[in-house]
């Protein structure tokens, strides 16, 4: 929601510290490798129970993803390593912070309240696969919803505020996200929707281990003719065509021979005249 709604007025504002920042010679990897390290301690300082403290490190952890991207503006620096190495180290992040949650609530609370932040922790990584895959795929509709990845750091950070604020607070985070991916499959789900590809679309497309184009099937077959080879699976049908090319071209080579015979019989008799 955040990412959709706001994403140009966010990075007018980030733009200025993304700058100042490499000049300091700051990078856009050591910000994402830092913010990590921020998300360990958030993760320890929850799972010991200081959870105002988890608040100020959370913080800091969503400064360090926040950055990383205006760094990498200022500095030229845009490629796609470092967007792979910022979405492993989110996802990392999240996994390790959630675990600190989950390290939490066994040792204060009774029953099986551990399993539901792995439960948000697996929904959520729906979330980036299912935006990831649709990518892949060139299809659409795979971003946006309630719960991205600020949203649930928002959210965490305001069940951080109070012990007895957690697990409703964490059901919630649940329910949100999991909305959030059913929502992107289903628009992901229509984005698909489209006419078959025609049979011969395929033979149509760019043949780049030949180096030629065959633009349809009609023109492949052309092709074929004239080379006397049909593409075939069958085994014997090359040799076949040998077969019927090689009394042609035994006439035509005893043809081009009997000629050289004629010349070279001229010259000899040109050669014997008086």
């Amino acid at each position: 929601m955040f990412d959709g709604r706001w994403r140009e007025a966010v990075d007018r504002r980030t733009a200025p510290v993304g700058a100042a920042l490499q000049r300091h010679g700051v990078t856009a990897d050591v910000l994402t490798a830092t913010g990590l390290l921020s998300a360990v301690a958030t993760a320890v300082a929850v799972a010991t129970g200081h959870l105002h403290l988890a608040i100020g490190l959370l913080t800091l952890t969503g400064l360090h993803d926040l950055l990383d991207g205006p760094v990498a503006k200022a500095a030229g620096t845009v490629s796609v390593r470092g967007a792979f190495f910022d979405s492993v180290v989110d996802r990392i992040a999240d996994a390790v912070v959630m675990g600190g949650v989950a390290w939490y609530l066994v040792s204060t609370h009774r029953g099986h309240l551990s399993l539901l932040p792995l439960a948000i922790v697996g929904v959520a990584s729906l979330v980036s696969y299912q935006r990831a895959k649709a990518d892949a795929l060139g299809l659409g509709g795979a971003t946006g919803g309630l719960m991205e990845r600020a949203e649930r750091m928002i959210l965490l950070g305001a069940g951080f505020l109070s012990s007895a604020l957690l697990v409703p607070d964490l059901w919630v985070l649940l329910g949100l996200t999991s909305l959030t991916a059913a929502g992107r499959f289903v628009r992901v789900w229509r984005a698909a929707e489209g006419p078959a590809r025609p049979a011969g679309a395929e033979r149509g497309r760019s043949r780049v281990g030949e180096g030629r184009r065959v633009d349809s099937p009609w023109r492949a077959w052309r092709e074929e003719r004239a080379t006397g080879l049909r593409r075939t699976k069958e085994p014997g049908a090359r040799w076949r065509a040998r077969r019927r090319e090689a009394p042609m071209a035994s006439r035509a080579g005893r043809a081009r021979r009997a000629r050289g015979h004629r010349a070279k019989a001229g010259r000899s008799l040109g050669d014997q005249a008086p």
